[in-house]
């Protein structure tokens, strides 16, 4: 396995909801960020949300309302809580790691969305 492991996606209908999950096993240092990026067949990876050590959080404008990025108590975990989703978010989300002093992606989870 590699230092970041997502859990959580697969298949909604429209409006439906799913929770993203990724684990690090790497050391974190007090300063850090965590975030989720996802890839939309046939175009660029893209920011969805990011969190950082001390809790502050930043969203894409399509996710701002509907998703929720939090971090777990012992901070190595990431968690997307996705609601009302569209087809639109079908894509592959990979999980991002800046510890303080290297980065680190997952390998990333497929959520697919149907009408």
């Amino acid at each position: 396995q590699g230092e970041l492991v997502e859990s959580g996606g697969g298949s909604v209908q429209s409006g439906g909801s799913l929770r993203l999950s990724c684990v690090a096993s790497v050391a974190i240092y007090s300063i850090n960020r965590m975030a989720w990026y996802r890839r939309a067949p046939g175009k660029q990876r893209e920011l969805v949300a990011n969190i950082s050590g001390g809790g502050s959080r930043n969203y894409a404008d399509y996710a701002r309302g509907r998703f929720t990025i939090s971090r777990g108590d012992s901070k190595n975990t990431v968690f997307l809580q996705m609601n009302n989703l569209k087809p639109d978010d079908t894509a592959v989300y990979y999980c991002y790691l800046w510890n303080g002093k290297d980065e680190y992606w997952g390998q990333g989870t497929q959520v697919t969305v149907s009408p």
